[in-house]
């Protein structure tokens, strides 16, 4: 197994990004973590990837060893800094593979600098229409006829900011770890201290409601998503995709799979993972990296 190094870039726009690096052949594939996560989240895929790839896994803005000097607002702000990245590493030719957060990063990167990425890999990731956030009734249930709108609003979200805000300030992993049994490893998890790991690393991300907005209003489409008005920008994407879903997750639903699938259009490829909920690398990395190799070795037709 190829040894991983942790390291840090400084961007031009005084940010500076801590990655991954691990050592492998020509071919180049840049690991874009989710919410809740960093580069870290990803190290069972790095360590058991294909030794023929070269894999970086960055941490985005706010996140993991990363700096977090200038608040986020969108999702275009982490895909400038991933353009900042790979300026700084000289990085051409790669394969994105972007989970849940990171998937919508992805798909605003390849949008924004065609030529830079061969093909994209989106794992368990939001919709080209963003991640809609909703407020609670007043009977203490999720009410989906109050679309959050503001970043005020997110900041005093009752349902996800403030307890797992709270969880973070106050170092509870416990909350932490009932959250993620409850929504991700349903039916399986890292063993003890592995998971431990995971939690620390949790607690190192900065810009929890700065990156629920950004979910919130992003919208690549050509469809209004009942916040904002999609600025088609998912035309641009006319490399291979391949869209996983796991079957059994409960935070990326069918239907946002779906409109990726629509958006995207004959670029697109549809894989769901049997048995699998929002991370599948816990739930069964076999049958993820199975995909993900197939994917990455087919040679593309010509044009």
């Amino acid at each position: 197994m190829s040894a991983v190094e942790l390291k840090t870039v400084k961007l031009a726009n005084g940010e500076t990004l801590g990655y991954r690096e691990r050592e492998g052949g020509e071919r180049i594939l840049l690991l874009i973590h989710g919410n809740m996560t960093s580069s870290k989240h990803w190290d069972v895929v790095i360590d058991n990837l294909d030794s023929d790839y070269k894999v970086y896994a960055v941490d985005m803005r706010g996140f993991g060893i990363s700096t977090y000097h200038t608040p986020v607002q969108s999702i275009k702000d982490f895909a400038d800094d991933i353009k900042l990245f790979v300026d700084e590493l000289g990085m051409k030719d790669f394969t994105i593979a972007g989970w849940s957060t990171g998937g919508a990063v992805g798909m605003q990167f390849v949008a924004d600098h065609p030529g830079y990425c061969s093909k994209l890999i989106l794992l368990a990731s939001a919709s080209t229409r963003g991640y809609p956030f909703f407020g609670l009734g007043a009977d203490g249930q999720m009410d989906f006829s109050n679309r959050l709108k503001t970043m005020e609003d997110i900041h005093s979200d009752l349902a996800r900011t403030i307890p797992i805000q709270t969880a973070y300030n106050n170092r509870n992993k416990e909350a932490l770890k009932a959250i993620w049994n409850a929504a991700i490893y349903r039916d399986n998890q890292p063993d003890e201290n592995h998971y431990n790991e995971y939690l620390e690393d949790m607690m190192t991300q900065r810009n929890l409601a700065e990156v629920y907005y950004s979910l919130n209003t992003f919208n690549i489409s050509h469809h209004h998503n009942g916040l904002t008005e999609g600025n088609g920008l998912a035309d641009r994407i006319d490399i291979p995709v391949l869209v996983l879903r796991g079957d059994r997750d409960l935070v990326v639903l069918d239907g946002m799979a779906k409109e990726i699938m629509e958006d995207l259009g004959d670029n697109a490829t549809f894989v769901e993972l049997e048995g699998c909920g929002h991370s599948p690398l816990i739930d069964n990395l076999n049958l993820l990296l199975q995909h993900m190799h197939q994917f990455l070795e087919q040679k593309e037709p010509a044009k």
